[in-house]
């Protein structure tokens, strides 16, 4: 009986993650529909360039966010170099005054570097960006219309991710799904996390600054309690490469889930629905039973071969299950663009189950290496 109910509990647990939980959006979007009230403003703007050793990308980088359309007047240029060494502060000092340095005099982390910038920032809208990310020309423009909405906080950009040769790659295909999502969130409520390569917020919102936590996970939440919300722009679009290798990309998954679970365990009253309502569903569905998909596929796998001689039901699943994780190993060993998907979908489960066992370990992971992706995208001047 034991194995039954862990079977069939961790099915449904895998089965909710990925296509119940957007299911019962879409019904929700059906009788709820939170629109946005854009409008054509320019209020002040602080653009945040986060910096570690990035002398190979910088010049790139701050060249494209010089060459975005939004008045100069009201904008402003900040990089916060992360105690880089190399020579970023530098080539970052060749475009005094129409871009300032920041810099942290010890390496404390991408969060800490943009507290530092904030607390110098003379802006009323903050937009944080990476070097690797590529922006369309009217990026500001089209980001902070939203907040002519008083109800939005903050705001993230559409991800595209492509491989070396410009066509989707399976973390290009997860991306998707995920801009979906966030899609349907935005229709129905509030999104639950924003994109850490391209979003903004309001001065307000980022006064609860924590230096050791996600920032684009936690602004989202400092949003939410202060009673706004955060939404998707499908018409902001960011551009970066996927990560050069497999191992990086597992790597940064480690990362990124230790960090947001050290940030949902520090929020976790915010699970409550009889104070946060329907978004305490929202990050109970999208977050908590996301980052426990890799524990439900062991318990599928485990109590599938106890029930075997049970039913052929259970010889299909394991089947079922054997397949997958052999396509999505063989995916990985022969680099398939074909088996890309489901490669990416274990190995990305893999890094969340090593996230859990770092983070209940006590590992936060302050400091940060920026991801290390492929060459520049070509200019987007036209666009």
């Amino acid at each position: 009986m034991i194995a039954v109910i862990s079977f069939w509990s961790s099915v449904a647990l895998i089965l909710y993650a990925y296509a119940g939980y957007p299911a019962a959006l879409t019904l929700l979007s059906i009788v709820r529909n939170r629109s946005i009230a854009k409008a054509s403003v320019t209020p002040s703007v602080s653009f945040i360039i986060t910096a570690h050793n990035e002398e190979a990308r910088i010049r790139h980088k701050i060249d494209n966010t010089l060459r975005l359309d939004y008045p100069p007047h009201a904008l402003e240029v900040i990089v916060a170099s992360d105690c880089s060494t190399d020579q970023t502060d530098a080539i970052v000092g060749e475009y005094w005054p129409r871009v300032r340095l920041v810099r942290s005099s010890e390496r404390n982390g991408k969060e800490a570097a943009q507290q530092l910038a904030v607390e110098n920032a003379r802006g009323d809208i903050l937009v944080f960006s990476d070097v690797a990310a590529e922006l369309d020309r009217d990026g500001i423009l089209t980001m902070v219309a939203n907040f002519a909405d008083p109800t939005v906080g903050c705001v993230s950009s559409a991800d595209r991710v492509i491989d070396a040769g410009g066509r989707p790659s399976g973390e290009g295909l997860y991306v998707r799904y995920e801009m979906h999502l966030r899609a349907l969130e935005t229709r129905v409520n509030s999104l639950v996390g924003l994109s850490g390569s391209f979003f903004a917020a309001r001065r307000e919102v980022c006064g609860r600054w924590a230096a050791d936590r996600q920032s684009d996970f936690n602004t989202l939440l400092n949003a939410i309690r202060i009673g706004l919300r955060g939404v998707l722009d499908s018409g902001t679009v960011c551009y970066y490469r996927n990560i050069a290798h497999d191992r990086r990309e597992l790597e940064r998954k480690v990362r990124t889930v230790v960090r947001g679970l050290h940030v949902l365990s520090s929020n976790r009253d915010m699970l409550n629905p009889f104070r946060y309502g329907l978004f305490a569903w929202q990050l109970a569905s999208h977050k908590l039973c996301r980052w426990l998909v890799p524990v439900a596929m062991i318990g599928a796998f485990i109590s599938n071969l106890a029930l075997l001689s049970r039913s052929h039901v259970y010889l299909g699943a394991l089947i079922g299950q054997t397949a997958f994780y052999a396509v999505a190993l063989a995916g990985l060993r022969s680099g398939s663009a074909t088996l890309r998907a489901p490669s990416f979908l274990l190995q990305a489960n893999v890094g969340v189950l090593v996230a859990w066992y770092r983070f209940l370990r006590g590992d936060r992971i302050a400091s940060w290496t920026p991801s290390d992706r492929t060459q520049a995208l070509p200019r987007l001047d036209s666009r």
